[in-house]
């Protein structure tokens, strides 16, 4: 009954980590979307550095209360995080002002084969044909929902080509840090958020004045404008602490593989909320086909050989590892 009962747990932990991640998720989007497109606050460089700069309030918050221990990253590594991760907010940005929405969205599915590349050179990963097949099965349904026209040019392929990598990268580099030095997940938020924030709200003005030919200084800010600026940050923080608890417990390909559940809740509330307007049969039938592939992907990874290392460890380095990473999970399971 032990086994059962631990594997259960994992089970229900796991569920709610997805569940915390899709809440918070689909409701930053919703929210920032209000924000943007009602109130017209287009400074998305400035606002992700308001995120991360509640983010970094939260977790001092939670270090004083002494919910979040002491804990080590070294500066190389978190200089690497930042990098990556800053150049995923601009290279988005910048690729969705360049590119077209249908050539933006083909390059946002490039994820998860690119998180595939790095976790088979990395991590030496064997994917099995199933898993490989319900990959290509949630890429098809979610690309028929949201693939509209496609225009390609250079520098927007460039500016893809950047955001695809440095995001893929970053999801990479928050399993690998937490595993290495056994970080929990507000560990790992302590350290970055604080430089995240400081980078992002420094050069984030310069950059949405080049992105929008607008001062963020100037933007009219009223009552319910920075009502929705206080909700979106508030938000933010949840939308952070689960994305770093999901790729802590799986990995960076199933985090982009369910996370795909994301974007087709919005495209169902954007048709409640914003109007009905682009639902039609096709978009229909890519969202059944994107829900029958995460639910094979689910099925056929979990099986054995469905998604595993090539060469494992010794026993006692394995067993060593898991310990830390057991420990690592216990501040994420109690969060």
């Amino acid at each position: 009954m032990a086994p059962a009962s631990k594997a259960d747990k994992k089970a229900a932990l796991d569920v709610a980590a997805w569940l915390f991640n899709i809440v918070t998720s689909v409701g930053i989007i919703m929210v920032n979307k209000a924000l943007m497109a009602t109130h017209g606050f287009s400074f998305a460089t400035t606002l992700t550095g308001l995120h991360f700069a509640t983010t970094t309030l939260m977790a001092l918050v939670l270090r004083w209360l002494g919910y979040i221990q002491a804990s080590h990253l070294p500066l190389p590594d978190l200089i690497k995080f930042v990098l990556f991760a800053n150049l995923s907010i601009v290279g988005m940005n910048v690729s969705l002002m360049w590119n077209s929405v249908g050539f933006y969205q083909i390059a946002k599915l490039c994820m998860i084969p690119v998180s595939c590349l790095l976790e088979v050179l990395f991590d030496k990963i064997h994917y099995s044909r199933g898993t490989k097949l319900s990959i290509m099965v949630v890429l098809a349904g979610v690309a028929v929902c949201t693939v509209n026209d496609v225009s390609v040019n250079t520098k927007g392929l460039i500016a893809a080509v950047i955001a695809v990598w440095s995001t893929a990268l970053q999801q990479y580099y928050v399993h690998f840090l937490q595993r290495k030095y056994s970080l929990g997940s507000f560990n790992l938020l302590g350290h970055t958020a604080p430089v995240q924030a400081a980078s992002l709200l420094i050069l984030g003005p310069f950059i949405d004045f080049w992105l929008t030919k607008k001062r963020v200084d100037a933007f009219d800010y009223n009552i319910t404008a920075v009502y929705f600026l206080i909700l979106s940050c508030t938000i933010a923080v949840g939308t952070n602490l689960s994305q770093f608890i999901c790729i802590g417990r799986f990995t960076a390909v199933s985090f982009q593989v369910i996370g795909h559940m994301k974007t087709i809740l919005v495209l169902i509330l954007g048709f409640f909320l914003f109007g009905k307007e682009g639902l039609n049969l096709h978009v229909v039938l890519g969202m059944i086909l994107a829900i029958i592939g995460m639910i094979w992907y689910g099925n056929a990874s979990s099986k054995p050989g469905g998604k595993e290392r090539r060469n494992y460890s010794t026993i006692s380095e394995k067993s060593h590892k898991d310990g830390l990473l057991s420990e690592s999970r216990e501040l994420d399971d109690k969060v």
